[in-house]
């Protein structure tokens, strides 16, 4: 309980019982002691799970200060996503279909997260961050454990837009000079999902302590390091996957891509060109002119 009241959804609770009735309390100790089963709960179920009506539920919710039930969910489904282990999220995963529809339930599951993510990111820091990606002058992109997966993904995007970006490998501790001795003001950007490694959390002080301009990709709001950062943006997810969900954060970073194409104009077809020159020459890609030209304009392949 003690580890839970550090939580901002459990404060909040913790913070309001004194002054909620006692039919509010009896709720609020119903989702203390049994948050995991509350998560996957309609506002029916949790009425007949915790004995309360759900007007009860309602006005609890709204003490809170959440928008509604659905908001509700998501902030204790935040909370219990930072603390469960893989045992933990295998148990959830293994109960919830078998065979083929576990393929329908993950396309489902997914499809949900992109249209949560569509409705609640903010235009606005998406044109200030691909603004910082288009012009900063030296940028670095960090990444660690499965978060290095979607860190190099950007950061190879980005070679291909504009020069001057490098990648950061959390867990290597050499990180921590290259952004010491990194030029004034650079662009740092951390990817991070949930279980949120330590070794970025220090990479995020360290930044900012730096004075560098701090970007944090990311799948929720209680993320540790985003109290450190400029800029913030959120890939949501709201299911409870083994080991990630990529589809939102994949998406929002092909996002950030194609709005730093838009805004680089001349300067892109110029540095496109310098690559494209450079695969040619160091014969680096298949090319369909020299296939043709080795196998045959007309010989057949071999059966």
């Amino acid at each position: 309980m003690e580890g839970q009241l550090k939580h901002p959804l459990m404060q909040r609770i913790n913070e309001r019982l004194d002054s909620m009735t006692p039919k509010g309390r009896t709720l609020a100790d119903y989702i203390l002691k049994e948050p995991r089963n509350v998560v996957f709960m309609t506002t029916r179920e949790l009425s007949a799970a915790s004995t309360v009506s759900e007007s009860t539920i309602v006005r609890f919710v709204s003490q809170l200060g959440y928008e509604g039930y659905g908001a509700f969910i998501q902030a204790l489904r935040d909370f219990l996503d930072t603390g469960m282990t893989l045992e933990d999220r295998l148990s959830l995963s293994g109960s919830m279909g078998e065979g083929c529809g576990r393929l329908d339930r993950v396309v489902a599951e997914e499809i949900e997260n992109l249209k949560r993510m569509a409705r609640s990111i903010d235009p606005d820091v998406v044109e200030r961050v691909a603004t910082l990606l288009a012009e900063r002058g030296q940028v670095y992109v960090a990444g660690s454990r499965i978060s290095y997966t979607f860190a190099y993904y950007l950061e190879w995007s980005l070679t291909k837009l504009r020069p001057g970006s490098q990648m950061l490998k959390g867990s290597d501790l050499a990180s921590i000079d290259r952004l010491t001795i990194a030029p004034e003001e650079s662009l740092v950007v951390i990817v991070t999902v949930s279980r949120y490694p330590n070794e970025l959390i220090q990479l995020g002080k360290l930044a900012r302590r730096l004075g560098h301009h701090l970007v944090v990709l990311t799948d929720s709001p209680l993320c540790p390091i985003n109290r450190f950062a400029h800029e913030v943006l959120i890939a949501p997810s709201h299911h409870f996957p083994i080991i990630g969900s990529p589809t939102t954060l994949s998406c929002l970073i092909n996002h950030l891509v194609l709005e730093v194409a838009a805004k680089k104009g001349v300067d892109l077809k110029a540095h496109q060109q310098k690559l494209e020159q450079s695969y040619r020459e160091n014969d680096l890609l298949f090319n369909l002119d020299d296939f043709r030209g080795y196998m045959g304009e007309n010989k057949p392949l071999d059966k």
